[in-house]
């Protein structure tokens, strides 16, 4: 029968053993003077020790200062009080490894008497992932404080009853508001009628159905400040479900100056279709009133110079050439006025075009006038765009035109034709518009006084006098076709030198 108690307990200290040898966390014993008499594998493995070189050692060896100078004083004080600050408690520590590391701890001690002699036992489980995990996750989280607290954009968040949980400074500025003036209230009162009325209803049949009409998906919406106005803004909304309950995060981006720049263009681009209207009206039924007097004077001119030109005098016959020269010059103006009138937004649509096409037809056109001036056309490959083809060939027609028309006396015309794509913005390049060419048309003729530049443009300006044929009109249409190509026209000159046209048109345009 003893022998049978002696291999029980022989089987007991052997499966404990083996529990404490292959335990996951450290487990030291000492005794009433802090001297270590046990050290298992684990807590050797955490220190950086063998057993051996610790065991008969103060435990205040695997402290750092200052629990190393004052453990002494602390098992005293236990001895003599009773009263532990671990013992029985346990806290989080600091340790001290053999290479120096310092490193934290959770530390739980307990008194054990065995056959009147007392020890400790310290159970030691190192921290010290998980205070890693901690600080990082500490560190997210200011990371995403920061954020909110510093966004541009407002940030509410709300729970399921619509009660303000979060609001940011943003926020808060946004709707004119103190953070303690929202925290606890309902959403609804940062809305203006009917929203805000019909907020609960919404949020209730959004929990029932869950069909959504912001949540997920954003839209424009009004808000209502502190002071009672009302602004527009774009309102997202996200669900995010928390480990006990859900919420809902509200971002607001004030776009109230985005409005009213599009209310303003919507006016300005109404005021400026019906100024364009009554512009076209006016030039097509003035220029078709003008025909008919014109005619008229052509018709009793051509008249005195086939039936009556020899019963003039030298200075009537001069009168009436005079006459029918300045008739020539009006029926030209007239019909200069009517093409630029053609040129308005409500042209065809928009196609493909191959500019180098293009350019190919016009100097076929001019083939004759570049035979007879002898100009050298030096050109480089040219994009394709969206555009109006007709006017595209209008455009150079006029310019190439010009280059040989302005050239300077006993000089070879040299007219360059380039291009480059230029990129309004850095980094955009998905809005019709973000995309330009840019095509330089260049000519060594006679140049201009580039206090001119803005008078070349207008209709009707020369600044050659009747020196050179034409009606000051082609390049008033080269502005208005870049222009409704979602560009514009500009010229570098110095006289005697040539000039340089710098024509700008959108590769893509917005759909009509």
């Amino acid at each position: 029968m003893e022998e049978k108690q002696n291999n029980y307990s022989t089987d007991s200290e052997s499966r404990l053993q083996a529990i404490i040898d292959t335990a996951i966390d450290g487990i030291i014993t000492i005794d009433n003077r802090g001297v270590v008499e046990t050290m298992n594998p684990a807590a050797a493995r955490i220190f950086g020790y063998d057993p051996e070189e610790i065991i008969g050692q103060n435990i205040k060896v695997l402290m750092p200062e200052p629990d190393k100078s004052l453990h002494d004083v602390y098992i005293d004080n236990y001895h003599r009080t009773g009263i532990g600050q671990i013992i029985g408690i346990g806290r989080e520590v600091l340790g001290k490894k053999k290479d120096g590391t310092i490193f934290p701890f959770l530390l739980s001690i307990s008194e054990v008497r065995l056959h009147e002699k007392q020890i400790f036992t310290g159970i030691v489980h190192d921290i010290t992932e998980l205070k890693k995990t901690e600080a990082a996750l500490r560190e997210s989280e200011n990371k995403f404080n920061s954020i909110i607290q510093t966004a541009v954009d407002g940030i509410i968040t709300i729970d399921t009853r619509g009660l303000i949980e979060m609001v940011n400074p943003s926020a808060q500025k946004l709707f004119g508001y103190e953070e303690h003036e929202l925290i606890g209230r309902n959403i609804s009162m940062l809305m203006p009628e009917p929203d805000s009325s019909q907020h609960d209803a919404y949020m209730e049949r959004y929990h029932r159905t869950r069909e959504p009409r912001i949540i997920g998906i954003g839209r424009e919406v009004s808000g209502l400040r502190k002071d009672g106005t009302v602004f527009p803004f774009f309102l997202s909304i996200s669900e995010v479900q928390l480990a006990d309950r859900k919420v809902y995060t509200g971002f607001v981006h004030d776009i109230t100056h985005q409005k009213v720049s599009e209310e303003r263009l919507r006016r300005y681009a109404a005021e400026l279709e019906r100024s364009n209207r009554e512009l076209q009206d006016f030039a097509y039924v003035s220029s078709h009133d003008l025909q008919e007097p014109l005619r008229k004077i052509q018709a009793f001119g051509d008249r005195l110079k086939t039936k009556e030109y020899d019963k003039l005098s030298d200075q009537g016959k001069d009168y009436v050439d005079r006459m029918l020269n300045a008739a020539s010059r009006m029926q030209n103006l007239i019909n200069d006025l009517l093409d630029f009138s053609r040129v308005t937004s409500k042209s065809k649509a928009f196609v493909k075009v191959k500019l180098d096409k293009i350019l190919s037809e016009v100097l076929s056109d001019l083939e004759v006038t570049i035979e007879q001036t002898g100009a050298v056309i030096e050109r480089s490959p040219l994009p394709t765009i969206e555009g109006e083809p007709t006017q595209m060939r209008q455009l150079f027609q006029n310019l190439i035109s010009n280059a040989i028309k302005f050239r300077k006396e006993g000089v070879t015309p040299v007219v360059r034709i380039s291009s480059r794509n230029v990129q309004l913005h850095a980094h955009l390049t998905s809005t019709p518009g973000d995309e330009m060419v840019e095509i330089t048309i260049e000519d060594n003729g006679i140049g201009f006084d580039e206090k001119y530049l803005d008078r070349i443009f207008n209709i009707f300006q020369r600044l050659e006098g009747q020196k050179y044929e034409g009606s000051g009109i082609g390049l008033a249409v080269c502005r208005k076709i870049a222009v409704r190509h979602g560009g514009d026209i500009t010229a570098k000159s110095t006289p005697g030198e040539g000039t340089r046209f710098i024509i700008t048109l959108a590769k893509k345009h917005l759909q009509e």
